[in-house]
């Protein structure tokens, strides 16, 4: 049997037998689940839709940090940023990083898309300060919890990298004194009801968490008789260490609690969305997602993308699918309950590589991501659980389809009301050349980049080429591959040029005497003329950030996703600052058309 797949250049590639081989005994399996009943599913469900054009920032939430934040960006810098941005810049949304559960204990992940789970939220993100049950504590464990944060919160002015293990550390030790004082009879009442509402979900993650205190997070080593959730050793675990599983529970209403708040600080500031959550394509192989649902869950291949333009190589996400037929059985009940959990408190959902509704790149165990194959789904059944969803929730869907995308999905989406994604850089017609602002399509969320690109300084002065040249990630030769960025970038500067939005004059940091704070200028004001209805306005590029945050195909060799906000000298920039800074407010009025925003400032 032939399968063949067409490539980011529109080459045909065979798919080998081998491949194939692995893909077919996956796809069988020796698990074979009884199917699960469904629930209804409405047929030809829509998404909702923007009322009209916004913008709001898009952000990596754990790099945006305050004066009183644990070195590690909160809900409560969100619901600040949000306040603020919404008021004092006419900002409709907030878009921001996954932020699902992490390991319960460090070491922690520094991924914000291979988390232990989907379901849940991650407690790294809670204000200490913020929970009610902290007025509670005594003066001295008042000042134990302060000496825990102090030491962070004084990193957040140096140039050090986020140190995820640090911040929990002290978080956890933190809410374990908290947690000591007590509940009242009412807040009691409340965590009760949270419980209830969804008290499977939350107590398998709260299980899986207990038991990986002890035997690490990773179920696949654990003993075998804990490899299935409803074992009556698992039974016994969850009673032995009920203090341990109320905890994690606990943890998570507290949580929720807090994102609810950022949602209703953006609205009050008067965002018509608010806060856009962030889901990721799935969860690490080994987390509670992968323990609790193995009725849906592959296991011996993981999801990842074909060779690219920008990913050479390829990527491989060590991230587990879904069986097809499996969620087809269960009438994609799974999928729904993860985008209820998602959009329960938030205006909007932003699905990452949104063509998985489709077909997944899946690479068999021991393969290299060139030697992968797509698989197909029930997409009408995907997008039927993914827009009722939505709908119910009253959250706007937004699909990242960027990459090898089939027209026929786009066109898909775009029925059901699911809004695309259009980066600068891809939006290129035909012959290669930037595509005219009045060429791109309204139903979408434009940016200029996104978390796993360079900032738009970082292409002006050739720096992307540079650090991934450093880092051997280069397939072409560097010469070729800088000859390359440059004729792009030349094609950039000819558009804008063209549009009158830059006159080629300026300092000399970088092409045509173009400075870098002109240039990024330019290509948000070349977003406001597109049709869009969502402009996403970066805040590491609105600072003037050069570093991304992400390089795809390295994990220790590149601070992935431990990167600070930070100016174009590197130096740290806090929340507090962003009312004073010049550049903040001119990105926000170029994104936004030529709003003029009004003065304002982040007040605690």
């Amino acid at each position: 049997m032939a399968v063949s797949y067409q490539d980011w250049r529109g080459r045909v590639v065979e798919v080998t037998d081998e491949t194939l081989a692995a893909v077919l005994e996956a796809l069988d399996g020796e698990r074979r689940p009884a199917p699960t009943a469904g629930g209804a599913v409405t047929a030809g469900a829509v998404a909702p839709f923007p009322r009209g054009r916004s913008w709001g920032f898009a952000v990596q939430l754990y790099s945006v940090r305050s004066r009183g934040s644990w070195g590690h960006g909160d809900l409560r810098d969100l619901a600040d940023l949000a306040a603020w941005s919404g008021r004092a810049l006419g900002a409709d949304f907030v878009l921001i990083n996954p932020l699902h559960a992490a390991e319960p204990q460090a070491p922690i992940s520094p991924s914000p898309y291979l988390a232990m789970t989907r379901r849940h939220l991650s407690p790294l993100y809670l204000r200490i300060e913020d929970i009610p049950e902290y007025a509670r504590l005594s003066a001295g464990d008042r000042t134990r919890v302060e000496a825990l944060g102090e030491p962070l919160r004084a990193a957040n002015r140096t140039t050090a990298l986020i140190d995820r293990d640090a911040v929990w550390t002290a978080k956890r030790a933190a809410l374990e004194i908290i947690r000591a004082a007590g509940l009242s009879p009412e807040r009691q009442a409340e965590l009760d009801a949270f419980l209830a509402r969804d008290a499977d979900a939350v107590q398998d993650w709260a299980t899986w968490c207990a038991i990986a205190e002890v035997h690490g997070p990773d179920w696949r080593t654990w003993p075998a008789a804990l490899a299935d959730p409803r074992s009556p050793e698992v039974t016994a675990q969850r009673r032995a260490r009920a203090d341990r599983v109320d905890f994690h529970a606990w943890l998570q209403w507290l949580t929720a609690e807090q994102a609810a708040a950022a949602q209703r600080a953006a609205r009050q500031a008067g965002m018509s969305i608010g806060v856009i959550n962030d889901l990721a394509v799935g969860a690490h192989p080994g987390g509670a997602d992968a323990w609790a649902r193995q009725d849906v869950i592959v296991t011996g291949v993981s999801v990842g993308a074909p060779p690219d333009e920008f990913n050479q190589r390829g990527q491989d996400w060590t991230l587990p699918p879904w069986h097809p037929g499996w969620l087809a059985a269960a009438a994609g009940r799974p999928l729904g309950e993860l985008i209820a959990a998602s959009t329960r408190h938030t205006g909007g959902l932003r699905i990452d590589h949104v063509m998985g509704l489709a077909r997944l790149w899946w690479i068999p165990a021991g393969m290299t991501p060139g030697q992968g194959t797509y698989v197909r789904y029930d997409h009408e059944l995907i997008g039927d659980v993914l827009c009722a969803e939505a709908a119910r929730a009253h959250a706007l869907a937004i699909g990242e389809d960027l990459g090898t995308v089939e027209p026929w999905l786009r066109d898909f989406l775009a029925d059901r009301r699911v809004l695309g994604t259009s980066m600068l850089w891809f939006e290129r017609r035909q012959d290669g050349s930037p595509r005219p602002p009045g060429e791109w399509r309204r139903g979408c969320l434009a940016t200029v980049g996104t978390h796993d690109m360079p900032p738009a300084a970082t292409f002006l002065t050739g720096e992307q080429v540079s650090i991934r040249a450093e880092l051997g990630l280069l397939t072409e030769p560097e010469a070729d591959e800088r000859a390359a960025a440059r004729a792009e970038l030349d094609g950039w500067l000819a558009m804008l040029a063209r549009e009158g939005l830059l006159d080629g004059t300026g300092g000399p940091t970088g092409p045509a005497g173009v400075r870098p704070e002109e240039f990024t200028l330019a290509l948000y004001r070349f977003l406001a003329r597109t049709p869009a209805l969502l402009i996403g306005v970066s805040l590491a590029e609105a600072v003037g950030g050069r570093l991304p945050q992400n390089l795809p195909g390295t994990v220790n060799e590149y601070p992935n996703w431990r990167i600070p906000l930070a100016d174009g000298d590197g130096a740290p920039v806090l929340l507090e600052d962003l009312p004073a800074c010049d550049g903040v407010r001119a990105v926000a009025q170029a994104g936004s058309g030529g709003r003029r925003p009004a003065a304002g400032e982040i007040r605690r």
